[in-house]
């Protein structure tokens, strides 16, 4: 099968989204298949002229017979297309529906709405990355249940974390800097625990610079500043080695398609403390760590403190986290699967 992922560029970004996309393609040309990926230019996921001139040129120069995957990211850049989508039967791979992105402006997410739904119904398969997500796509925007599949990210087998050793618990939190990720509560709730001994480091891209800057004010006006570490965008080692030292693994998140980073940290033995925020809470048993809902500062404040304060608590979440991180999906799978899911297309 020739396959064509239609992405916006640059395609080695580092994001849980990214990640899968490179993994599939890598997954997809180990089976075989060949895979071509290409970049697309401009705004999005709210598309500029720009990048519905990309769009168009790519369906243009794209071979008929190949199959046509596209990012669900840069998807509404294709509002124009839709009619040429649905006769070259493509199909589109969704994280988590761009409307859905919490803390961008109403207007943006009701013109992204308007574009999804007019784009989803009309493409021959939509891949989901959650059963979560899956049913979202089904209830809000009228596709088909029966086309639409769904394929889990996978993880790499990995030492279990040695944790920090002490003093103190050195609590870890991966995701790019924007609202969506909700590292703001996490600041807000470890402020409010500030008899424990405790430190944190915010691992993830400055995707919205304006958030990120307001994010290192707040630890500055919360009084915290000097227990946490933004570490920016870090490689995969640097990665492996804060989650190597971890204790514990935390975050606030408003929504996710599915999880990585705590799929992540609990393939590595680490308890976690996050915000039932999408399909994340579906991934994570509740005896290895604990859940709030979204938003909740009073919940997850008090979540906090007992995982922070509560050792032993914490060795047997940890425990659960590394179990269950052993049954969670490889990539290798996802690669078939994913697979699967095109030729059902």
């Amino acid at each position: 099968m020739s396959v064509a992922l239609l992405v916006p560029g640059p395609f080695d970004l580092v994001s849980g989204g990214y990640i899968y996309d490179r993994r599939m393609v890598e997954g997809l040309r180990a089976l075989g298949q060949e895979v071509q990926v290409v970049e697309l230019a401009g705004r999005h996921p709210l598309p500029d002229a720009a990048a519905t001139d990309a769009a168009r040129t790519a369906l243009e120069t794209l071979p008929e017979g190949t199959r046509i995957v596209i990012d669900g990211l840069g998807l509404p850049a294709f509002a124009p297309l839709a009619e040429r989508l649905a006769a070259r039967r493509a199909v589109a791979l969704i994280h988590h529906p761009t409307a859905l992105e919490h803390g961008a402006p109403q207007a943006d997410r009701a013109a992204l709405r308007e574009m999804e739904a007019a784009l989803l119904p009309r493409l021959a398969r939509l891949v989901a990355t959650s059963p979560l997500t899956a049913q979202r796509l089904a209830a809000d925007f009228a596709v088909d249940p029966a086309r639409i599949g769904v394929v889990e990210p996978g993880t790499d087998p990995a030492p279990r974390a040695r944790g920090s050793g002490g003093p103190g618990v050195a609590i870890l939190s991966v995701g790019a800097l924007t609202p969506r990720k909700g590292h703001d509560l996490l600041l807000q709730a470890l402020a409010r625990l500030p008899d424990l001994d405790w430190r944190l480091t915010i691992v993830g891209a400055v995707r919205d610079r304006v958030h990120a800057n307001g994010l290192r004010a707040l630890a500055e006006e919360l009084g915290i500043a000097q227990r946490v570490t933004f570490a920016g965008e870090v490689g995969q080692e640097a990665l492996e080695a804060l989650y190597a030292g971890a204790d514990l693994f935390a975050l606030a998140t408003y929504w996710e398609g599915y999880g990585m980073a705590a799929a992540e940290a609990m393939a590595r033995g680490l308890p976690v403390a996050i915000t039932a925020g999408g399909a994340i809470a579906d991934i994570v048993p509740i005896e290895a760590g604990v859940v709030s809902p979204p938003g909740d500062l009073v919940s997850y404040t008090k979540a906090l403190r007992r995982c922070l304060f509560d050792h032993a608590l914490r060795a047997e979440m940890a425990e659960a986290a590394w179990q269950t991180g052993q049954r969670l999906p490889r990539w290798s799978d996802g690669a078939a699967a994913f697979l699967a899911e095109l030729q059902r297309a």
